[in-house]
């Protein structure tokens, strides 16, 4: 399993994405607790906030253009995206690109994303949710609840992405 580590990738207003980084998991989201509300916005400008979202199940996916992984990563998402109705699950891709729509926009046209992709270029909310490595993604409950945390990418086309969303739903 191939990531992108944070600290090597990206600085941030003079010091290392590592010098940001929450100490021994202090400010680091725990599976079990509520999900951090954020609000950030999306290609289109508009503010997208995780609370708006409670009663779906929400596949929160840390990622940047410049990662490998993620870019290998994102059609799977896609095909995962178009299996469930909006009404039950939903995607927000958090960019950590630095230069905003700009180039993740050409991205999404690229590969034909039609997930919401959030930007976070400053990466804060990268840093609240603890994300070090890139691409990872929290399965957050229909209550608003980290139920799991995935490190590096997957084959969310597979059976077993599809079971975790079923059951999520069900909970």
């Amino acid at each position: 399993m191939a990531l992108c580590v944070i600290a090597a990738c990206v600085a941030l207003g003079g010091a290392s994405a590592q010098d940001k980084l929450p100490v021994a998991g202090r400010h680091a989201v725990k599976l079990g607790e509520p999900a951090p509300d954020f609000q950030l916005q999306d290609l289109d400008g508009r503010f997208v906030k995780l609370s708006d979202l409670r009663g779906k199940v929400v596949l929160l996916n840390f990622w940047a253009t410049w990662c490998g992984p993620c870019r290998v990563e994102m059609p799977a998402m896609e095909e995962l995206y178009r299996m469930f109705p909006r009404k039950d699950f939903e995607i927000l891709a958090v960019s950590t690109d630095a230069e905003g729509a700009s180039i993740t926009r050409p991205f999404q046209k690229q590969n034909r994303l039609t997930f919401p992709i959030l930007h976070d270029s400053d990466y804060r909310v990268g840093l609240t949710y603890g994300a070090r490595s890139l691409p990872m993604t929290f399965m957050v409950d229909r209550q608003g609840v980290i139920r799991h945390q995935i490190f590096g990418a997957r084959d969310w086309s597979a059976p077993e992405a599809q079971q975790l969303i079923q059951m999520l739903m069900k909970s």
